[in-house]
C-alpha cells in the first residue's frame, strides 16, 4: 500500500494547492482555508523542486524547507486550534517525510474534530494496516467508502487489506474464507467499475480470481478478455492472453488454451509462455 499512500499524499497536496496562488481569500473561503492553501502551495513547490533536483529527505536544503513549512502549519494551527483540515494536511506532510508518530497524532486530531473527512479515515486505515491491526483498519476503510463511495482508491485499499490479512480475519471468528474472498473480490470489482480506465484497478480485479478458493473461471476469462480488448500496446494484449490461456487450463480447456498461446509471440513473454506450454505437454497428442 505504500505506493498508493504516496500517490494519495501527492493528490491531496495538489488539490489543496490548486487555487493557492490568489493573494486574497475568495469570497467563499475563510481566512484559515486561505492560509492552508498558501502553506500547501509552499509544500508543493518544496517537494516538486526536490524531486526535480533529485534531492532526498536527508538533503540539508530540503530539510530546512520542511522545517519552514512545519512552522507555517504550526502557526496556522496555533491560531486555529479547531481547524480539522489543517491538522489533516499537516499529518499528510509529516507522514510523507517519515514522521509517522507525529503524523498519526495530527490525523487523529483531525478525525476527532471532523469525523467526516474520507482521506483522513483512509490514511488512518493505512496506518493501522501497516501496524498489523487489520481488524481495526477495516472499519476506517469502510468509513472512507461510506463517506466517498465514488472514490475507487478506497475500495482498492479495502480489497488489498482483505487479501493481505485474510488469515487474521478468519482467525477472528467473525469471517469465513468464503466471506473474506467475496468481500475482497467485491472491493476490487467496485474499484474497477468506478475507474475502468485505471489499469491498476482493472488488472487487480482480474487477478483476484486467482486468490479465490472457488473462483468463477468463466467470469475470470471474461475479465481478462475485457482487459485485452482495452489494452493499448501489443505487449499488453499478449500479456492478457497469457492469463486467458492460464484460465482456460484451469477450466479444463487445453485445446483453446493452445490456440490462445499460439498468438503470444513477444520474446519478453516467452518464459511465462513456456510455463503454460509445459502444462499442455500431456495433452500434446489430443
Amino acid at each position: 500500500m505504500h505506493n498508493l499512500r504516496v500517490l494519495l499524499l501527492a493528490v491531496c497536496a495538489s488539490s489543496l494547492a490548486a487555487s493557492a496562488r490568489a493573494d486574497e481569500p475568495a469570497a467563499s473561503e475563510t481566512m484559515p482555508e486561505h492560509r492552508l492553501k498558501e502553506v500547501a502551495e509552499h509544500q508543493r513547490v518544496l517537494f516538486a523542486d526536490a524531486a526535480a533536483l533529485g534531492k532526498d529527505m536527508e538533503d540539508a536544503a530540503f530539510k530546512a524547507g520542511v522545517e519552514r513549512v512545519t512552522h507555517e502549519y504550526e502557526s496556522l494551527l496555533r491560531d486555529n486550534p479547531d481547524f480539522a483540515a489543517g491538522y489533516a494536511a499537516y499529518g499528510y506532510m509529516l507522514w510523507r517525510v517519515g514522521l509517522r508518530k507525529q503524523a498519526v497524532a495530527m490525523l487523529t486530531k483531525a478525525n476527532d474534530l471532523d469525523p467526516d473527512i474520507p482521506l483522513v479515515k483512509n490514511e488512518l486505515g493505512n496506518y493501522l494496516a501497516e501496524e498489523g491491526r487489520p481488524l481495526e483498519a477495516i472499519a476506517y476503510y469502510k468509513a472512507a467508502i461510506k463517506l466517498e463511495p465514488a472514490e475507487p482508491l478506497y475500495e482498492y485499499q479495502l480489497g488489498s487489506l482483505l487479501y493481505a490479512a485474510r488469515d487474521d480475519f478468519i482467525k477472528s471468528g467473525e469471517w469465513t474464507r468464503a466471506s473474506v474472498d467475496h468481500a475482497m473480490q467485491e472491493a476490487f470489482r467496485s474499484a474497477a467499475a468506478l475507474a475502468p480506465d485505471r489499469l491498476e484497478f482493472t488488472y487487480r480485479y482480474a487477478e483476484s480470481f486467482y486468490d479465490m478458493k472457488d473462483p468463477d473461471w468463466h467470469a475470470a476469462l471474461a475479465a481478462w478478455q475485457g482487459l485485452e480488448a482495452h489494452a493499448k500496446l501489443e505487449i499488453e494484449r499478449q500479456t492478457m492472453r497469457l492469463h486467458e490461456a492460464n484460465v482456460l487450463l484451469n477450466m479444463g480447456d487445453p485445446a483453446q488454451a493452445r490456440r490462445v498461446l499460439a498468438t503470444v509471440t513477444a520474446a519478453a513473454l516467452d518464459a511465462q509462455k513456456q510455463k503454460l506450454v509445459a502444462r499442455l505437454a500431456p495433452d500434446q497428442g489430443k
